[in-house]
C-alpha cells in the first residue's frame, strides 16, 4: 500500500513555495506577453491548435454547448468549490479516463488502522483534489498551455487565471469536436466495411450450408456414379462386339447378295431351259408317231432334266431359309442396338450433369477462397484504421493534412478494389461465355454424331427392307418354277399315258 508523506496528505504545502510558482509563471507573462493574445480561432476549423485568450462570453457559450452549468458571476469570483466541479466537468467531456491509481491509498485500511474520522474525510478531499489537478496539469501540458497550471489555482484561484485556463480547455474542446467531425466520414466509411464484413460472414456461412450439402450429395452420389461408371464401361465393350457383328453381317449381306445373283442368273438360264424344253415338246409331239426310240431318249433326257428341276428347288428353299435367319439375326441385333443407343443417350446426359455439378463446386470453393482473403484483407485494414483513429483521437489531435491525406488514401484504395473486381466479373463473363460456346460446339458434334448413327440405322433398316423384299421376290419365282414344272410333268404324264394307249401298227 502506498503511502503519502504526511505535509502533503495532511494538506501542509509551503505557501512560499506556491507563491514563487505563481510569480514564476507572471514573470514568463510579462516577459512574453505575445502568449496571451495569439491568433484567434474560436468556433473555427483550425490546422494547427493553439490556445487564444477567449472572452468571458465566448467560455460560457462553450461551456453552455457542452452541457455545463457556469454563470458570469462564477467566472468572475470563482471558488475552490466551483472550479474543482468546472474542472471536473470538462474532463468528463473530453472524455479523460477517471480511473483510480493501483497505487492510491486505500481509505478503508486507514479506517482499520484507527484513523480519526476528520482526518480520514480531509485526507480523502485532498487526494481527490490531487487527483484532479494531476489531470488537468496533464491535459493543459498535451495542449502546450504557455501557464503553468499550479495546486494554488484550485484551492484559491484567480478570475484571470481561471478564465485562461478554462478558456484554453474549452477551445481545445471545440477543437477536438471540429477534428471528430472530419473523422466522421472515415467512421462512417467504417461502419460501412463491418456491414459489409458481416453481411460476407453470412454468405461464407451460407456457402459453406451449401458446400457440405454438396459434398454430402457427393458422397451419396458416388456408388450411384461407380455402378453407373461400370455399366458404361461394359456397354463400351457391348458395343465394339457390336460393332464387330455388324462388320460380320456386312460382309454376310454382301455375300448374300452374290449368292442372289448368281441366283437370278440361274433362274434366267432355267427360264430360257424351259423354253427351250417347250420347244422341245412340241418337236417330240410331233416325232412320237415316227420315231419311238427318239421319244424314249427324249423321256429320259427330260427325266434328267426334271432331277435337275428338282435339285435347283432344294437349293432354292435352302437358299430362301437362309435368308430368313439373317433377316431375323438382323431384327434382333437392330432391336439390341437401339435398346443400347438409348442406354448410352441416358449414361451420356448422367455424365454431363456429373461434371456440370463438379464444375459449380469447383466454381464455390474458388469463389470461397477469394471472399476469405477479401475478409480478411478487410479486417486487417479495417483494424489498422479503427486502431489509428482511436489512438490519435486520444492522444494528439488530427490535422486537416492528415486527415485529408487518409481519406484520399482510403478513396484510392476503395477504387482500386472496385476495379480489381470490375475486372475479375469481366474475365469470368469472358470465361462463361468462352465455356458457353464450347458446351454450344460439344453439342453440336454430339447433334451430328446422333444423326450418322440415324443415317447409319435408317441405311440397316433400308438394308434389311430390301433383303426381304429380293428374298420375297425368290420366293415367287421359286413357286412360279415349281408349278411350271409340275404344269410341264402332268402334260408330259398325260402325253405318256396317250401314247402307252394307242394301237400298235
Amino acid at each position: 500500500m502506498t503511502r503519502f508523506p504526511l505535509n502533503v496528505i495532511g494538506g501542509k504545502i509551503g505557501k512560499d513555495r506556491l507563491n514563487d510558482s505563481r510569480e514564476t509563471s507572471d514573470t514568463y507573462l510579462l516577459q512574453n506577453p505575445e502568449t496571451l493574445h495569439p491568433s484567434r480561432t474560436f468556433g473555427a476549423t483550425m490546422s494547427s491548435f493553439d490556445c487564444p485568450q477567449l472572452t468571458r462570453e465566448e467560455i460560457l457559450d462553450i461551456l453552455t454547448t457542452a452541457g455545463i452549468a457556469a454563470t458570469d458571476s462564477d467566472l468572475k469570483k470563482p471558488t475552490a468549490g466551483f472550479v474543482h466541479r468546472l474542472y471536473s466537468d470538462l474532463l468528463a467531456v473530453l472524455g479523460v479516463p477517471d480511473a483510480e491509481d493501483p497505487g492510491q491509498v486505500e481509505f478503508d485500511d486507514l479506517e482499520q488502522l484507527e484513523y480519526p474520522p476528520d482526518r480520514l474525510d480531509r485526507d480523502e478531499k485532498w487526494f481527490q483534489l490531487m487527483s484532479v489537478y494531476n489531470m488537468i496539469r496533464e491535459v493543459l501540458g498535451r495542449i502546450r498551455c504557455p501557464l503553468q497550471f499550479t495546486v494554488y489555482d484550485l484551492v484559491k484561484p484567480e478570475n484571470r487565471r481561471t478564465e485562461f485556463f478554462i478558456g484554453s480547455i474549452a477551445n481545445f474542446y471545440l477543437h477536438k469536436d471540429s477534428k471528430m467531425e472530419m473523422v466522421k466520414g472515415i467512421i462512417e466509411d467504417t461502419t460501412c466495411l463491418v456491414e459489409r464484413l458481416n453481411e460476407l460472414e453470412t454468405e461464407k456461412s451460407k456457402l459453406d450450408a451449401e458446400i457440405a450439402e454438396c459434398n454430402a450429395a457427393r458422397e451419396i452420389e458416388s456408388p450411384v456414379v461407380q455402378e453407373l461408371e461400370a455399366k458404361w464401361e461394359e456397354l463400351h465393350q457391348t458395343i465394339a462386339s457390336l460393332n464387330s457383328q455388324q462388320n460380320s453381317l456386312r460382309a454376310t449381306l454382301s455375300n448374300l447378295k452374290e449368292k442372289a445373283g448368281e441366283i437370278d442368273m440361274e433362274i434366267s438360264k432355267s427360264e430360257f431351259d424351259m423354253i427351250q424344253s417347250r420347244e422341245e415338246n412340241a418337236n417330240l409331239h410331233s416325232m412320237i408317231v415316227q420315231s419311238p426310240d427318239k421319244l424314249q431318249k427324249a423321256i429320259e433326257e427330260k427325266r434328267s432334266t426334271r432331277e435337275e428341276a428338282r435339285n435347283a428347288e432344294r437349293l432354292a428353299m435352302q437358299a430362301f431359309q437362309d435368308k430368313t435367319l439373317v433377316l431375323e439375326v438382323y431384327s434382333k441385333t437392330s432391336k439390341k442396338l437401339s435398346k443400347h443407343y438409348s442406354q448410352m443417350q441416358a449414361i451420356h446426359e448422367q455424365m454431363n450433369s456429373a461434371k456440370s455439378i463438379e464444375k459449380e463446386l469447383k466454381a464455390l470453393k474458388a469463389k470461397l477462397s477469394d471472399d476469405g482473403v477479401t475478409d480478411k484483407s478487410l479486417a486487417a485494414t479495417m483494424m489498422e484504421r479503427r486502431g489509428k483513429v482511436q489512438a490519435k483521437s486520444v492522444s494528439n489531435p488530427f490535422s486537416a493534412q492528415q486527415l485529408a491525406e487518409l481519406r484520399k488514401q482510403l478513396e484510392k484504395e476503395r477504387k482500386m478494389k472496385f476495379e480489381d473486381a470490375d475486372k475479375e466479373l469481366h474475365s469470368k463473363k469472358l470465361e462463361v461465355e468462352s465455356r458457353k460456346r464450347d458446351l454450344e460446339e460439344r453439342q453440336m458434334k454430339v447433334e451430328a454424331v446422333l444423326g450418322e448413327a440415324d443415317a447409319i440405322n435408317s441405311k440397316i433398316n433400308l438394308s434389311y427392307e430390301t433383303g426381304a423384299a429380293k428374298v420375297q421376290a425368290l420366293d415367287q419365282k421359286c413357286t412360279e418354277l415349281v408349278e411350271q414344272f409340275e404344269r410341264y410333268q402332268s402334260s408330259l404324264g398325260d402325253v405318256l399315258k396317250g401314247y402307252g394307249r394307242k394301237p400298235a401298227y
